[in-house]
């Protein structure tokens, strides 16, 4: 078995694109491997509620930050090792937890731990833990926002709710209308599946309406996958896809976090 160290050495030097992430994610031990150099970082919200979150830095700072938004799974090694990735690559990672602890492993308990979630709460969450971002000094200020399915639509709407400098959503819900969409600041770019029967054409071609009518920025991706291609753990998994997804995404922090 690849020791810890090496684990995070081939997470951090083979992205996604090479096949380095998506090997490590579809492997349950390398996937735990990489979530556990993330550390475990607490604060509590307005309200008074206690919330956690995995968290890494890089070792050069100061560094723009990434909020990643978990999928109706809950905060699982999957997502905490896409945040070990991007702490390769130079930013500080904070992988948020919207079900308090609970991840789930069949679809019914994800879908009730998702239906359970308050909209409300997960907004003040997530205000909270941007505000906590944009704070520390040994970060830019500059923060984006990426999500899968259900954290899709919460990339979305964090950035409504404190507007940032750059939003990924990957197959979340965008059903917003143009007023809904008036305090995003920085560009969108949505990652969307042809086959997909949830997010689907007509969702989105709405969603790409209001934003023009809005007179905010859109990149929208079309990929002839179904939802949740970008999972390498799922059935839904499409490779090629996923890496160029993933190619763009980081292209687009890229140009907006630098």
């Amino acid at each position: 078995m690849l020791a810890r160290r090496d684990v995070l050495r081939h997470v951090a030097s083979a992205p996604i694109a090479t096949g380095g992430l998506a090997a490590v994610l579809a492997n349950p031990d390398l996937a735990r491997a990489a979530a556990e150099s993330l550390e475990t970082v607490t604060i509590e919200t307005p309200g008074g509620k206690q919330v956690s979150a995995a968290f890494g830095a890089p070792a050069i700072s100061p560094a723009p930050a990434i909020l990643l938004v978990h999928e109706w799974w809950g905060l699982n090694d999957q997502i905490m090792a896409v945040a070990a990735d991007l702490v390769g690559q130079g930013y500080a990672a904070l992988s948020v937890d919207l079900y308090d602890g609970q991840v789930a492993d069949n679809p019914d308990d994800a879908k009730a731990y998702m239906n359970a979630v308050d909209a409300a709460m997960a907004n003040e969450t997530l205000g909270a833990w941007i505000d906590w971002l944009r704070a520390r000094d040994d970060l830019t200020g500059k923060v984006g926002t990426v999500g899968w399915c259900f954290g899709g639509g919460w990339s979305l709407n964090a950035s409504l709710d404190r507007p940032g400098e750059a939003t990924v959503i990957y197959y979340g819900n965008v059903e917003k209308g143009a007023a809904e969409l008036a305090p995003l600041a920085g560009p969108v770019l949505g990652h969307f599946a042809t086959q997909d029967q949830w997010i689907n054409e007509a969702m989105v071609s709405g969603f790409e309406a209001a934003m023009a009518e809005a007179g905010k920025a859109l990149t929208v991706y079309w990929y002839d996958a179904n939802h949740a291609f970008a999972n390498p753990s799922g059935a839904n998994y499409d490779e090629a896809d996923a890496a160029l997804a993933w190619q763009r995404t980081m292209e687009f922090f890229g140009t907006h976090l630098a």
